[in-house]
């Protein structure tokens, strides 16, 4: 199960540069993960100001 960015997300970027796999990208408003991609290691999830990512 990949990780997923609501639209609580204040497109800060914090989360970006925590992601193993560079699998969070910014998108128009906010930035999205990937599912593909995401390994499930939630390592975006504690970099998150506004706790705005959660399992998916």
């Amino acid at each position: 199960m990949a990780y997923a960015i609501s639209e609580e997300c204040i497109a800060c970027g914090a989360c970006v540069d925590t992601c193993p796999t560079s699998s969070i990208s910014e998108d128009d408003p906010i930035y999205v993960i990937d599912a593909a991609t995401c390994t499930d290691c939630a390592a975006c999830v504690d970099s998150c100001p506004v706790a705005a990512i959660a399992p998916a």
